[in-house]
This record gives structure tokens, sequence and C-alpha cells, in this order.
């Protein structure tokens, strides 16, 4: 996985193009999976330790970089933002579901 595409897409197709963009939708999911996987092991640890599931200093810290990411690659930060609130929403509602 790249964050540059292998070929020019003002060169391509619009079937090129098409999937350019499955393939790009099928990297984004298993990004998630191993985000999930991850999340999922923070909250076996989490619970072994009796922490809380929710580490308010944390989801502040993965926001701002979330943000400075969208900076760097020149993606609307807010709608970005918006995306990680989800996977963070989704990994606590898992992880309280797996307490």
């Amino acid at each position: 996985m790249s964050s540059e595409p292998a070929i020019n897409p003002e060169e391509m197709s619009l079937d090129e193009l098409r999937t350019e963009i499955r393939d790009i939708d099928r990297d984004i999911v298993e990004l998630i999976a191993r985000r999930t996987y991850v999340a999922d092991t923070i909250a076996q640890v989490k619970a072994s330790e009796d922490l809380p599931t929710t580490d308010e200093k944390q989801e502040e810290l993965v926001m701002e970089r979330a943000g400075e990411n969208a900076e760097r690659f020149d993606v609307d930060a807010n709608l970005v933002k918006a995306i990680f609130r989800l996977l963070i929403e989704l990994n606590k509602v898992e992880q309280r579901e797996n307490r």
C-alpha cells in the first residue's frame, strides 16, 4: 500500500479508475480490520489491568494526529476527524461488549 498511485490517474480510463478505487477501498477495510485487532488487544490489556475503557487523553491524541495527517495529505480535516470518531466509537463499543 502506498499513498501515491503507480499510474497517473489523469492517464487512466474510467474502468481503470474504478478498479483503483476498488483496490483503495479494500485497503481501507484491511486497515480498519488491523486497527480493530490492535484495539481489541488494547482492550484485553485494559481489562487485565482494571483500566477504564475510555481514555479521553488518548482519544484527544488520536484526533490531533488525525487532523495533522489530514493536513499533511491535503484532505479535509473535519472529514478525517469524523471518520476517526466513528472508529474510536466502534472500538469502545467492542471493548465494552468484551468485558
